[in-house]
């Protein structure tokens, strides 16, 4: 029994139950999404030639590493989930009785409400596009309308299944995650492996000088870092689930330092193997690059293994992007930021069961809206505020908190530099093509703070709201979780 008690068994709470694998599974999940088999183009249409645009991956990767050694260094002295939202409610918070909290608020508001989900939403329709590609031959007689329906249909019966999946134990969510990413790390493996037989067979000449047409354009240049750097977003992913890991304080950090490497190496030789069959033109103007590049590569029966490798990907994508904000929305009810039956914890499952639920309805309903493209344009900016701030925070809790255990620590250019990449991230859309969306942001952003004001900070009650906790509790059999000893 005593054992028991020290292993947690028996009691009400998330267990930690990713090892180092699973969180290195994450971060590769996340960040390798359909982009790199899709739409890989624009740094290379901004630097002008094949040698630059090899750089700036290089250059991204570094610095995406960085961002993420500074993320490692936070959740030791943070060891909580939901990554920036709870370093901003550690350092914030103290400042100020009533603006400390917003940074939180709003990270929780924009990621929870809008932002994951909408993006769950286009990664799912993108495995549906994909998933029936094998299948084309069977279904050309369908009309253009009925197909379009029926992708739709896979793609909520897909968002069905990892919401699924994430509500009925977080080992389910392991075992599944594992098969995916190993799945999706292969299909990179057969670009690159295709890509070195082609040029083993003499196809050199796109090649021959990599540096030609290099753009000296300071804004293209700036463009094409922009590009990359977005490409690269999702190191974040293993801080998180902080609770979650098995010996946090070492596993975060080795996964990054395996996982960022990993993907920055996949993502070059990825690159380099397009730009070595496709020239720049049949790139821009591919609807889908590594199909176009199979078409030209590989050998015709092997025609399905890029749209399987897709399919593969973006659902493993997807299951994790609904994991890991369904664990932020679970901290932010712990604090009153969404609705406290958010972070209830199911009985048996020990899963965030009502959040995940919370997160699979929102998903759906983007999907049923339609436009979500652009509903992911106008707030995925806000994505680089919120790393700034947390470099802020990081900075502040050296002050506020020069104490905290500390089992590893970045040098302090790091989050300064991070931080000054933050600010050019989210500045460069909104100079680069100023449109009313950013206004559209502006206006939800002070919406969300209306919210705040009204039922965080004045604490307004209500009694629908109590019978609508009593009955998401009994819908998804979620209790309060026990607290920490």
């Amino acid at each position: 029994m005593a054992q028991d008690q020290e292993n947690g068994a028996g009691k009400i709470a998330l267990k930690r139950e990713l090892g180092l694998f699973s969180a290195v599974s994450i971060i590769l999940a996340v960040m390798i999404g359909s982009g790199i088999f899709v739409s890989p183009t624009s740094a290379l249409e901004r630097s002008g030639s094949v040698g630059f645009c090899l750089v700036v991956w290089i250059s991204c990767g570094l610095l995406s590493l960085l961002g993420a050694l500074a993320f490692a260094e936070l959740s030791t002295v943070v060891p909580r989930s939901g990554a920036e939202y709870a370093y901003f409610m550690e350092a914030y918070s103290p400042l100020h009785e009533y603006a400390g909290q917003i940074p939180a608020f709003i990270c929780s508001w924009v990621y929870v409400v809008l932002l994951r989900p909408a993006e769950v939403a286009v990664v799912m329709l993108t495995f549906a596009e994909y998933g029936v590609q094998p299948f084309s031959y069977y279904l050309s007689d369908l009309p253009e309308e009925s197909m379009r329906h029926l992708k739709k249909l896979i793609a909520m019966l897909a968002l069905g299944l990892i919401t699924y999946i994430n509500l009925t134990s977080v080992k389910l969510y392991v075992r599944v995650q594992n098969i995916f990413t190993v799945c999706k790390v292969v299909a990179c493996i057969v670009v690159i492996a295709g890509g070195a037989w082609w040029l083993w067979n003499g196809h050199t000449e796109l090649l021959e000088k990599p540096f030609h047409g290099t753009t000296t354009s300071v804004g293209d240049i700036a463009l094409a870092f922009y590009s990359g750097l977005w490409a690269y977003d999702g190191w974040t992913s293993a801080a998180i689930v902080t609770e979650e890991i098995q010996k946090p304080e070492v596993n975060i950090l080795r996964s990054i330092l395996i996982a960022v490497p990993l993907i920055t190496m996949l993502y070059v030789f990825m690159n380099l193997m397009y730009m070595a069959a496709l020239t720049m033109p049949e790139m821009v103007s591919a609807p889908a690059v590594a199909v176009v590049w199979a078409d030209k590569v590989l050998p015709s029966w092997m025609g399905f293994a890029i749209p399987l490798g897709v399919a593969l990907s973006t659902f493993g994508c997807s299951l994790s992007i609904q994991f890991g904000v369904s664990r932020l929305c679970y901290v932010a009810g712990g604090q009153g930021h969404v609705p406290r039956v958010f972070s209830f914890v199911h009985m048996e499952k020990m899963t965030p069961a009502a959040a995940v639920a919370f997160q699979g309805i929102l998903a759906l309903v983007c999907m049923l809206v339609g436009n979500i493209i652009a509903l992911i344009e106008f707030a995925s900016f806000l994505t680089w505020v919120f790393y700034g701030l947390a470099m802020v925070s990081l900075l502040i809790m050296r002050k506020t908190k020069p104490d905290a255990p500390r089992p590893y620590k970045v040098p302090i250019v790091i989050p300064w530099l991070v931080l000054g990449i933050a600010i050019f991230l989210a500045v460069t859309p909104i100079v680069a093509e100023p449109t009313p969306k950013y206004l559209f942001a502006l206006i939800f952003i002070l919406f969300g703070l209306v919210i705040y004001h009204m039922y965080v900070y004045k604490k307004v009650r209500s009694t629908l709201a109590a019978k609508l906790t009593y009955l998401i509790q009994a819908l998804c059999l979620v209790v309060a979780p026990d607290k920490e000893d």
